[in-house]
């Protein structure tokens, strides 16, 4: 039987069990991340010893009686407490597939974490895993200068000069805010990025003042005119430091104030006891130019998945071709946009 958890103090507790977790599996990440339509839950079940919690954001469907599932964007997927060797995945998968059909949910999808344990295996059975791409991380239980061993040799170039003509400190929310908002949406728009990247104030506040997770603001002074040229955020829980948003000013972009960032970060984590800096993919999980910065920073990799699930295949077809104008094939569901009936209509294809 499936437990759904929905106050902040019982999803914290549970959290609290779990050996490896990290902020996108958080109460506030999940409130922080949901729509005014949508709904945050812990689905937890229980087997004897073993305890499995699954986060989920619930969608209704616009013209229809039935739900969706999807995780918050970041790293999220199953946390597993204590496996035991009397656990058994199909009574899980019975449990999970109950409280979806019991709750109309059609279709499940979730990003997974790339560093933590069984959540492959704990899916495998139920829907599809697919493989996007690689996410660059720095190994932070290696010795510091063994990490900076690993930079490539331009990079090391770039660090030793940025850090001659810069200083990295840490921001306040008061005082510096507002400055690396500007740098941040300027960096978007000069990206091209889309409507998504972009976050209201209210977002900041709450992800800086969150007690499930620490973020800190890092940001990045030129040192002849005092002026703050670059700064970032990153997101500090359990033993994972993960690199979250960041900017610069167009003006001082030779002087690669980000990378210095990135590297005091890597210091300043290490030197707490963190274990895994994650740097992330590329845009859309590509190896495009964004990976390829990061990859400077190590050759450690991990591969960042997926989880698919049509639960009621029926439904999800009758939607699609609602949505669509067009028959789905059953080859053809794990294919293109996920779910296909939200797919937007002129970027569609499977």
């Amino acid at each position: 039987m499936i437990e759904v958890i929905t106050d902040k103090k019982e999803w914290s507790e549970q959290l609290a069990l779990a050996e490896n977790l990290d902020l996108y599996h958080t109460f506030d990440y999940h409130h922080l991340s949901k729509t005014k339509d949508e709904s945050a839950v812990l689905l937890k079940y229980t087997e004897g010893n073993t305890t499995l919690v699954l986060p989920l954001l619930l969608r209704p469907i616009k013209n229809s009686d039935y739900k969706d599932a999807t995780s918050v964007y970041g790293y999220a997927g199953l946390l597993a407490i204590n496996i035991g060797e009397q656990f058994k995945k199909d009574n899980f998968h019975k449990a999970l597939n109950a409280y979806f059909n019991d709750n109309k949910i059609i279709s499940v999808f979730s990003r997974l974490h790339p560093f933590i344990e069984h959540q492959e295996e704990l899916h495998n059975g139920l829907g599809k895993i697919v493989s996007l791409g690689k996410v660059v991380y720095i190994n932070l239980t290696d010795a510091i200068e063994v990490q900076r061993a690993r930079y490539n040799r331009r990079l090391k170039t770039y660090i030793n000069k940025a850090r001659k003509l810069c200083t990295v400190f840490e921001g306040t929310v008061e005082e510096h805010l507002d400055t690396f908002i500007n740098l941040y949406e300027d960096n978007m728009k000069r990206v091209d990025a889309t409507e998504e990247y972009f976050f209201d104030k209210d977002y900041y506040h709450r992800l800086l003042s969150s007690t499930d997770f620490e973020t800190q603001l890092i940001l990045c002074r030129y040192n002849e005119t005092q002026e703050i040229i670059a700064g970032a955020l990153f997101m500090k829980t359990g033993n994972i430091v993960q690199y979250h948003l960041s900017g610069l000013s167009d003006d001082y972009f030779e002087l690669n104030p980000i990378k210095l960032i990135i590297d005091e970060v890597r210091i300043t984590s290490t030197n707490e006891g963190y274990k895994i800096f994650n740097l992330g993919g590329g845009l859309g999980s590509e190896e495009d130019s964004l990976f390829k910065f990061k990859s400077g920073f190590s050759k450690d990799f991990e591969t960042f998945k997926i989880w698919k699930y049509i639960v009621d295949e029926d439904a999800y077809k009758t939607l699609t071709k609602n949505h669509l104008g067009t028959e789905i094939k059953t080859e053809d569901l794990n294919t293109g946009f996920f779910p296909a009936y939200r797919a937007p209509l002129k970027a569609h294809s499977v």
